[in-house]
């Protein structure tokens, strides 16, 4: 091959090399760039997800809005709205204050609900004590809603709407303690095994496409129950790794250190008493504590005792607690009231109502000897198993004073530890904190100090102060991964009940009743000529709760001697209209009487004309 051809040959080799060169560094550009348009495509499409869901996020926060049961002992009703839908969580009443004279119950203020019927899933109770389960019927009577609730929570809430006529028009739906449900779509609710007071509690995890609540329920950490069911810490924890956005915690012992000891050593105390006692027993104790109950039925059994029953309430609780296997006990072991006198003191427990020292609660009338079948001798011991309540104790000591005047023997919590709480002390608060790991903490059930000091314990928890939520009645919050904030308030308040009355009670009533308790009433009653405005007959003057009036004929005299002066002077001046006469001998009458005596009687002026 000639020298030339070669040289053709190596140049053709160089311009290949470069030709295959330059298209692989073409074909990489190329590669490149599409490599970094998909790369740029997909970070615009993630942004676009993130801005979406951030939209949706937005849009779409989860309220919670307390209706009662904050800054305040009672009276439990919370709503969780996301979206269109809502659901309603407990439903209790509180008892009537000092002032509020002649009434029976106080239930929450539903308008909202009322306002937002068509959005309501369903109601959701976490156990069966009246403040959380006391408004269900009133709530019925308004709304007609499905009801979630375990077996005794269930049972309890049956008495209730047969005594209200509503059990054939409310849709009761029975739960077990680990089950989940669904009430619409966007609300998923798990019954978590609690323990409390009473059995069959449950804590509620309430999913939502905002994140998950866990709501407490009223709860305390009890490893040695009465039933053997211990509270489920595995599923608390489980759901704490798995994102809790809040915690809504029991706050009612936040103020108390250490731990709520076990319903177990309560039993211990009993036996202790029962053991070489030949008196007859008489227990006063909550009526919802079926526990409590259980421990008196073994000490009873044990030593050979018969159970009589005492106090409506105490008698529906242990009926349907015995009906649906929550007391255990032979078949024999309780009697009829009436049935005490066959049997001798040694042989005999009577349980009954009044641990508070309600005034018509059955241990008060015992302790007034005014009940029926039970008189209290020298021979009884009086178990009082319960702490009074802040603002009962003053009753509760006047009943203790009455029993032992009579000479009976009474233990109460200042003697012996017969009684424990249900609620959870400090350390437990704080268990459940780090089991859960809440992102936001709410403490909930209990007075503002309370609150407060919840709030306490879960910063000390690595909580921060920021992610603590303080909450009150009524106003409406909105939480989120991204932040919570108060956006409005909604109706609330209180509604109060007075026989078959339900908020026909109001402020002025109440005002009325007071200032009649307080300083009395008088009536002036006058017969007038319609047509010249003569008086015809009168004034006659009729007093109650102010003075005794054969006792104060001469203060009578001078009252009315005062009403014919003021009549004379609107003769006198040609007032003829009725209502400014009633307004001027009310008026100028008060004033009287209040220099003569430095009391402000209401005063009532009535005329009659012929």
């Amino acid at each position: 091959m000639s020298e030339e051809k070669l040289e053709n040959n190596k140049e053709k080799k160089v311009r290949n090399r470069r030709t295959s060169s330059q298209v692989k560094k073409t074909n990489t550009k190329k590669v490149n760039k599409r490599e970094g348009e998909k790369s740029t495509t997909k970070r615009n499409q993630r942004a676009g997800r993130k801005n979406v869901k951030k939209e949706i996020f937005k849009s779409s926060k989860l309220k919670i809005i307390p209706l009662g049961g904050l800054h305040e002992i009672g009276k439990n009703i919370t709503v969780f709205e996301y979206e269109n839908e809502m659901i309603v969580v407990d439903c209790g009443l509180s008892f009537p204050e000092d002032d509020m004279l002649g009434v029976d119950l106080v239930i929450p203020d539903i308008t909202y609900l009322e306002q937002n019927v068509d959005k309501i899933k369903g109601l959701v109770i976490t156990h069966g004590h009246e403040d959380h389960i006391g408004s269900v019927p009133y709530l019925l009577k308004k709304i007609n809603i499905p009801i979630y609730a375990t077996k005794l929570t269930a049972g309890l809430i049956r008495n209730k709407l047969e005594e209200h006529k509503l059990v054939n028009s409310t849709k009761l739906i029975e739960v077990n303690q680990g089950q989940t449900i669904n009430l619409g779509k966007n609300f998923k609710v798990e019954f978590i095994r609690s323990s409390h007071s009473i059995p069959d509690s449950v804590m509620l995890a309430i999913t939502t496409p905002a994140g998950t609540i866990l709501h407490t329920g009223d709860f305390k950490v009890d490893f040695t129950p009465i039933d053997g069911k211990i509270m489920d810490l595995g599923r608390i924890a489980e759901l704490g790794d798995q994102g809790i956005l809040a915690l809504m915690s029991d706050s009612t012992n936040s103020e108390r250190k250490g731990f709520t000891m076990s319903e177990r050593s309560v039993g211990e105390v009993f036996d202790k008493l029962f053991i070489h006692c030949t008196k007859r027993i008489v227990v006063a104790t909550f009526a919802s504590n079926v526990h409590r109950v259980q421990q008196i039925v073994n000490c009873a059994i044990k030593y050979g005792r018969k159970i009589a029953v005492c106090g409506r309430s105490m008698i529906n609780m242990i009926t349907t607690a015995r009906e649906l296997g929550y007391i255990e006990c032979p078949e024999n072991l309780f009697i009829d009231i009436d049935m005490i006198k066959n049997y001798p003191d040694e042989q005999l427990v009577i349980i009954t109502t009044g641990s508070q020292g309600e005034t018509m609660s059955a241990l008060t009338r015992m302790a007034n000897g005014e009940h029926r079948k039970v008189k209290i001798t020298p021979n009884d011991l009086i178990i009082i198993s319960a702490t009074p309540i802040p603002g009962n104790e003053k009753y509760v000591s006047r009943v203790i004073d009455e029993l032992m005047q009579i000479g009976a023997e009474v233990v109460y919590s200042s003697l012996e530890d017969v009684h424990v709480s249900g609620h959870a002390c400090q350390e437990e608060q704080k268990l459940i904190i780090a089991l859960a790991k809440p992102k936001y903490f709410i403490p909930v059930h209990g007075e503002y100090r309370q609150l407060i000091a919840h709030s306490e314990t879960a910063q000390s928890m690595g909580i921060s102060k920021e992610n603590i939520v303080m909450m009150q009645n009524g106003k409406v919050l909105e939480i989120g991964e991204d932040g919570v904030q108060f956006t409005g308030v909604v109706p609330n308040g209180r509604v109060l009940v007075d026989g078959l009355g339900v908020g026909d009670v109001g402020n002025i009533v109440l005002r009325d009743r007071q200032h009649l308790s307080q300083d009395g009433l008088i009536i002036i009653v006058l017969t007038m000529d319609s047509g010249t405005g003569e008086v015809v007959a009168g004034p006659d003057v009729i007093s109650r709760g102010f003075v005794y009036v054969r006792e104060s004929e001469n203060l009578m005299d001078e009252v009315k001697n005062v009403v014919r002066k003021e009549i004379k002077k609107c003769e006198q001046n040609g007032v003829r209209d009725w209502s400014t006469i009633k307004s001027t001998v009310r008026e100028n009458l008060r004033d009287y009487v209040f220099a003569k005596t430095k009391r402000n009687p209401m005063i009532i002026p009535i005329i009659m004309e012929i």
